[in-house]
């Protein structure tokens, strides 16, 4: 990066990665700031940026929780492990919660409809359930759900 940028360029700069970032996909707040604090190592710019595309509507981490759940739920993800992802990503507690809740998914269906995609035979064995329920608890499902199905 060149140190000799004014102010005013590398806050231009840095809202203009913001905003590239922002079109390519959606980011959330935490996971939008450490790529810029990456890339430009200037706390400050960095989030005089965020809090400029934030007022914009660019930013928005219910947004982003809401599409990654979606699209979680698309490829057969439970509810435990899309938590847990988001709040890798640095979405507060409530608006992951909001986001499932808003998301009409009866979760055991969807875990049964994961379930008979990979195992198309039911398990006889005890072996064979405990490989299913592995898979299960890996995918992001609950325990209460995987006991129901298996």
């Amino acid at each position: 990066m060149n140190t000799e940028m004014d102010p005013e360029q590398l806050a231009a700069k840095v809202r203009n990665s913001a905003v590239g970032s922002l079109a390519r996909r959606e980011h959330s707040y935490y996971e939008l700031r450490e790529k810029l604090l990456h890339k430009f190592n200037d706390a400050k710019c960095v989030d005089a940026a965020l809090e400029w595309v934030s007022e914009l509507g660019y930013l928005d981490d219910a947004r982003f929780a809401g599409m990654f759940v979606r699209s979680s739920v698309s490829k057969g993800r439970g509810p435990e492990r899309i938590t847990r992802e988001l709040q890798q990503k640095g979405v507060a507690a409530h608006i992951v919660e909001d986001a499932l809740a808003e998301c009409d998914v009866n979760w055991l269906t969807l875990a049964e409809e994961v379930l008979r995609r990979k195992f198309p035979v039911p398990a006889q064995e005890y072996k064979d359930k405990a490989k299913q329920m592995r898979y299960l608890q890996y995918r992001g499902f609950t325990m209460s759900q995987i006991y129901e199905l298996v």
